[in-house]
């Protein structure tokens, strides 16, 4: 179903977008359902950390909630173009809220490192996908509208308005109400919002066409364009787990535990901000090269990060950190609308956030390991290594983020057809 705006204006806009038909039907769930993914490692890390004493132990939980997410959304995002959104996230939330319930009694009780990171596998791996699910709907309505740019935009926008709400709210339950409590808020959240998300039938992406498609004959990994994608993500997951972790130490270190939230929270207002001028832009040069160009600036605000030593300072540098981060997932998003096929997308979008998600961990497990052996701020180097690594395969192999001439395609497994990349 394509969109119902017409393109009066000179450039697509977010009152254009705001206008397509049946939009809010499923963003107000959308936003309510995807809020606990801001709030998870977070609440993680803050409730370990408080029963084991060591940021080390409770990076590496978070990691492998973190790894455990990664490695299963892909998959879940198959089966959701497979068997439709509704039939995938309804058991979904149920899993995770009984997941998150059992790693919360168990952090509490006490209980050896070996039964956390048994409780973690499952709490990542239920993590219901909604930012990729609510993707793949803009894509049903607008299909090659220009406004799927402003789409990508809006959801980068959002995303980064629940990692300000996110981290303040869970610093906020875990430090003033009870260790605890962000994670049962994370878990709460999920089910109620999950539930009414999964309600919406009527917006979800076809599942006739997809499954006549026969999808299992094809992955969106098999496209070397998303694979270059995924190797930039991880890269901007190494950001948010290094921040994560090295932002709580840092408050602690200085006494003022409550102010991780609200560095936190800048640092996430930083790239919602930029998120929106990004959607405001009619942008001229090619996604490609906005890409390689945003990708750049994150790579030298990052590598800044591990010298502040002060509040103010570190404020400042998350501040540009985040607003050079919006630009990078924009784009890469959008190139994946035209490096993959609608049949093969939500699976595209979840190997990238499957990309942020396991960057992440691997970043939680690392920068918690410099905190707790070397000095107050180490951690912040990887953020550094992160992005820098990742910019370096971005430059050596960007020719693969072009779609063949003329958007040629080329036959992947019988009845499926997938843009021919340039390797």
């Amino acid at each position: 179903m394509a969109s119902t705006v017409t393109p009066k204006s000179s450039r697509p806009g977010y009152g254009q977008l705001l206008r397509t038909r049946g939009a809010w039907t499923f963003l107000f769930p959308g936003f309510a359902a995807r809020q606990p993914f801001a709030m998870l490692t977070l609440s993680i890390v803050l409730l370990v950390q408080h029963t084991t004493g060591s940021y080390g132990a409770a990076g590496a939980v978070a990691a492998v909630t973190g790894v455990s997410m990664a490695l299963f959304a892909p998959y879940s995002g198959r089966l959701a173009d497979r068997h439709g959104q509704r039939a995938v996230l309804l058991p979904g939330v149920l899993v995770h809220t009984v997941a998150v319930a059992s790693l919360t009694a168990l952090a509490l009780a006490h209980a050896p490192l070996w039964a956390l990171f048994l409780a973690a596998v499952p709490t990542g791996a239920s993590v219901p996908q909604i930012g990729p699910m609510v993707r793949a709907r803009w894509g049903v309505k607008l299909q090659d509208s220009p406004l799927m740019t402003t789409a990508a935009a809006f959801e980068s926008v959002t995303d980064e308005l629940t990692f300000v709400l996110g981290p303040l709210l869970a610093t906020a339950l875990c430090t003033a109400v009870a260790p605890a409590a962000g994670l049962l808020a994370e878990a709460t959240l999920t089910l109620v919002g999950g539930m009414l998300f999964a309600a919406q039938k009527g917006t979800q992406p076809p599942v006739a066409a997809v499954t006549h498609a026969r999808v299992d004959q094809v992955s969106a990994l098999r496209v070397p364009g998303v694979r270059v994608l995924i190797a930039a993500f991880l890269g901007i997951g190494s950001v948010f787990g290094g921040m994560q972790v090295s932002l709580a130490a840092f408050s602690e270190s200085i006494g003022e535990p409550g102010l991780n939230g609200i560095l936190y929270g800048i640092f996430a207002a930083g790239n919602m901000l930029s998120g929106i001028v990004c959607g405001a832009i009619a942008w001229k040069a090619a996604p490609q090269r906005r890409l390689v160009i945003g990708y750049t600036a994150l790579a030298l605000a990052a590598s800044g990060l591990w010298t502040a030593h002060s509040v103010v300072v570190l404020a400042g540098l998350g501040l540009l950190v985040g607003m050079s981060i919006a630009p990078s997932l924009i784009t890469g998003y959008t190139l994946v609308e035209g490096l993959v096929p609608a049949a093969a997308r939500t699976e595209a979008f979840t190997w990238l956030t499957g990309a942020v998600a396991l960057g992440q961990a691997a970043a939680v497990t690392v920068a918690g390991q410099l905190e707790d052996r070397l000095w107050d701020g180490a951690g912040f180097l990887v953020p550094m290594a992160g992005t820098v690594l990742a910019l370096a395969t971005l430059l050596s192999l960007r020719s693969r983020l072009t779609a063949g001439p003329g958007g040629r395609t080329v036959a992947r497994g019988v009845g499926h057809r997938v843009p021919l990349s340039v390797d």
